[in-house]
């Protein structure tokens, strides 16, 4: 089988090559966060959840690096959700058991997502009053470790021909709290512009975690003020005003 293009994002490309799958990085791209997301890709595999297995970080012929991990054969929810329009709720709420499913497990050595947002809230670029505010309401979180995403949204979970469901992309992997995990999936959504399944999504987390809607919405400004760091700049002024404490209260 010829290698052939499979996904490409800013900075990145992913290929496919029989029963395995290069990521690739542009060369400038920063070294240390490729090989973080291989470790924490590696860290979340002994966890035992259904994700593609890493095999090695690899330097190739151009000078560029490429995590090696399985090919997994499937289709995102996010084309699922495309082609089957009239199934739209239907693959929300499996979205939700997906992602409940991972909040069940812990993975000790991953980052902690509470030093992960107190750097990028410094990194934000916010007034200090903000920032001040915004490290105040994240010291007063509940500390919980359960295993998070941190960019989980229908493009990220492969469903295979037999059903099953698998996680990509673990770069922003973290342990922590499932609520503020949440409000990151819902900021996405918003982000997209699709307002319906943002607000349709938190309610079938809600219902089905039992976690009331004012646990996610107390993480949004922190959540907002993370994206804040590598967002688009389009997004800004709609991050900025999320991540505004007193105003979004």
């Amino acid at each position: 089988m010829a290698i052939r293009e499979i996904a490409t994002r800013p900075n990145k490309t992913v290929y496919r090559d029989g029963d395995l799958c290069y990521k690739t990085f542009a060369a400038d791209y920063c070294k240390s966060d490729i090989f973080n997301e291989a470790l924490n890709q590696t860290r979340v595999e002994e966890t035992g959840l259904f994700i593609p297995k890493v095999h090695e970080l690899k330097k190739l012929n151009d000078g560029r690096l490429a995590i090696v991990m399985d090919y997994v054969e499937g289709k995102s929810l996010a084309a699922l959700m495309e082609e089957n329009p009239s199934k739209h709720t239907e693959y929300l709420e499996k979205l939700v058991d997906i992602q409940l499913s991972m909040h069940k497990l812990t993975a000790p050595n991953l980052n902690k997502q509470r030093d992960k947002f107190t750097r990028k809230i410094d990194m934000s670029g916010l007034d200090a009053t903000t920032r001040y505010e915004l490290h105040l309401r994240l010291d007063s979180m509940p500390k919980h470790n359960k295993l998070c995403h941190g960019d989980f949204n229908p493009s990220n979970v492969i469903i295979t021909d037999d059903g099953r469901a698998c996680i990509i992309d673990w770069s922003h992997a973290t342990i922590g709290n499932a609520s503020a995990d949440a409000a990151r999936t819902y900021l996405l959504f918003k982000l997209a512009g699709d307002d319906d399944s943002a607000e349709q999504y938190v309610k079938i987390f809600g219902k089905k975690s039992g976690a009331p809607r004012k646990h996610v919405n107390s993480w949004l400004p922190i959540v907002a003020a993370s994206q804040m760091v590598k967002g688009k700049e389009e997004e800004r002024e709609m991050l900025s005003k999320w991540a505004d404490v007193c105003q979004y209260d």
